[in-house]
This record gives C-alpha cells, structure tokens and sequence, in this order.
C-alpha cells in the first residue's frame, strides 16, 4: 500500500450499490412488499427422491467412531479438563434420574392415597 492510501475511506457507493448508512431514503413506490416465508423444497418432477444417506459419523464405521470418542476422552483427561464422578455424586445423580423417570407413576399413586 502506498501512504497516500492510509486512512482515506473506501466510497460506499456506486451505481449498482446505494448508500450504506443509515440516513438514505426509501425508494418512492407505493407499492407493498409483504415478507413470506420460503415455500418447502418441492420434488423434481418426474424424477425418484434420492433416499437420504447418513452422514458425519452415522456415516462412518463404528470401531472409527470409537476410536475417536476414545481419543477425545484420553484427550480431556490429559488437560484436566474431564470431570470423573466421585462415589457420593454418581450416587445423587442416578438418585435423581431415578425420581425424574418415575415421577409421574410416583404423582398417581399420591393421587391414589390422598382421594
């Protein structure tokens, strides 16, 4: 870049572009544009839908899979960064797995017993 470009702004219009800011003028029409959404991707005429494929690793082989869950895991580990459950908190956490899943059988039997 030469010196005499530093600091001197960029033009922001030209005659395929309009101002940029903040102060231009709405185009004088009377006309209304609504906002719709898009219409849902229609079939090809006459042509078969592709089946859909799997992708990322629902694509991949699961020993691959594996290995890279692993390596992650081993990774974390060795940044410190994993959390590993003591005793008392995998205890408390399948406590109130227990309650979340058995809630609504625990709610009807209260029902029961109180009316």
């Amino acid at each position: 870049m030469s010196a005499e470009n530093i600091g001197t702004p960029s033009p922001t219009t030209n005659s395929n572009n309009p101002p940029v800011n903040g102060n231009q003028s709405l185009p004088e029409s009377n006309e209304v544009h609504e906002l719709s959404p898009d219409r849902p991707p229609q079939p090809i005429e006459g042509g078969e839908t592709k089946p859909k494929r799997p992708r990322g690793f629902a694509a991949m082989d699961r020993t691959l899979v594996s290995d890279i869950a692993r390596k992650g895991g081993k990774a974390a580990h060795s940044a410190g960064t994993a959390h590993e459950f003591t005793s008392d908190e995998a205890r408390e956490a399948g406590r109130k797995g227990g309650r979340a899943t058995h809630a609504k059988r625990r709610k009807a039997v209260e029902e029961k017993q109180g009316g």
